[in-house]
């Protein structure tokens, strides 16, 4: 991988789904998520966790770039194929840092630039780029086919350097549910698909710590990574 610093992708002020929601909307929706029987509480940005922290006596500013699980929790089971066919489970990448997305490949907007963004953040890691693993879950289990997202992968030029998991609406659906995550096809265009568009950054010890919005900085990726594949 080249060490050269990439351009990064011209990412609009307001990226909006089809459906017109606002990526900085969804992240507010989402920032209590039930997953495994607990309750991840987000924060976004650094003063509501400075401020709760000072009502305890104690300023402990983040460390991460990204809006940090307060406290971090276990990651639900991932376990799909990919669009080859091959088995993944996410706990095969225990000791990496793992960024989780869900996405689909005739997603007009988010899902472009999640994978745009997530490409230069790669770039910008360099060497350290192999600590880390990017998984996108589908949430079109009846336009993400084997053709369709190997078209998407190489157009975005993310072949082999992520896995894009497939499958049935019900094996789909069950990660869907785990994950806190929205799926519902738009009724008016059938080929759209209204979801949760964000970033889970999970640590090397396999617990979600960080949370991105669909219009993430690469920088901020760039910068966590190393620190979620240290914990």
């Amino acid at each position: 991988m080249s060490a050269a610093q990439p351009t990064p992708p011209a990412e609009p002020s307001e990226p909006r789904r089809k459906d017109g929601i606002d990526a900085r909307v969804v992240l507010a929706i989402v920032v209590v998520l039930a997953i495994v029987g607990g309750v991840i509480l987000l924060t976004v940005g650094k003063g509501s966790s400075q401020s709760r922290a000072r009502s305890a006596g104690v300023v402990k500013p983040s460390i991460f770039s990204g809006s940090e699980a307060s406290p971090p929790a276990p990651a639900p089971p991932l376990a799909l194929r990919n669009y080859k066919g091959e088995p993944v489970n996410i706990a095969k990448y225990r000791g990496k840092a793992v960024l989780v997305t869900f996405i689909y490949t005739h997603c007009p907007d988010v899902c472009p630039l999640i994978t745009a963004n997530l490409r230069v953040a790669q770039a910008l890691l360099g060497p350290a780029a192999s600590k880390a693993q990017i998984i996108a879950v589908s949430v079109d289990s009846r336009g993400d086919t084997p053709k369709t997202v190997a078209s998407f992968l190489a157009a975005h030029e993310m072949t082999g350097r992520m896995q894009y998991l497939i499958g049935s609406t019900p094996e789909l659906a069950r990660v869907w549910k785990a994950w806190g995550v929205g799926s519902e096809r738009d009724v008016q265009h059938p080929d759209l698909v209204e979801h949760t568009g964000l970033v889970y950054g999970i640590s090397a010890s396999g617990e979600v710590t960080t949370l991105y919005a669909g219009n993430l900085k690469p920088a901020e990726i760039a910068h966590d990574v190393p620190l979620l594949a240290s914990r």
